[in-house]
């Protein structure tokens, strides 16, 4: 068993939203890594990063992409900085994986940069634009299919994602 669909992308991306009509659109499944930590650690992202630190939240993390990567096989969508670990994007090979991509002014736009996000609570363009900086070939190395995001409706970037996978809907 493992990901019809794998998405990656930064924080406000629309994973969440474009993963569920993805895996409406093709009959499946649909699972968060960031809702399994949540559910298991019984808080939020926010709360591990502020009481453990972001090495602990990522080392839960890593395991909680591992666990979902072969116990799910519908659409997953992973958190942002998911893809940091080596591991991960080591285990991320041989699968559909969907980098959903957007520019800084949509970010704006989509997530109000808010400090309900641990990494961006200081400066929130400035760091997201460092986050992008350090992350983006990170997400494009592990992509099978990029699909930007900006100006589109989450109907818009589902279609561009199953037709980026040549994948036909249930």
């Amino acid at each position: 068993m493992s990901p019809l669909i794998v998405l990656v992308g930064p924080m406000g991306v629309g994973k969440s939203t474009v993963g569920q009509l993805l895996a409406e659109r093709l009959g499946t499944g649909y699972r968060d890594t960031d809702d399994d930590i949540v559910a298991a650690q019984g808080r939020t992202i926010a709360e591990i990063f502020v009481e453990e630190g972001e090495p602990v939240f990522r080392a839960i993390e890593k395991q909680a992409v591992r666990e979902a990567l072969v116990g799910h096989d519908g659409v997953l969508a992973l958190g942002g900085g998911a893809i940091l670990d080596p591991d991960t994007r080591a285990l991320l090979t041989g699968h559909r994986v969907v980098y959903l991509s957007m520019d800084v002014e949509e970010a704006v736009k989509r997530t109000g940069l808010n400090a309900a996000r641990p990494l961006l609570a200081i400066n929130p363009r400035k760091q997201w634009r460092e986050l992008m900086e350090a992350r983006r070939h990170l997400y494009e190395e592990v992509a099978t299919a990029v699909v930007a995001t900006d100006g589109r409706t989450p109907e818009e970037v589902t279609r561009a994602a199953l037709d980026a996978l040549e994948l036909k809907e249930a």
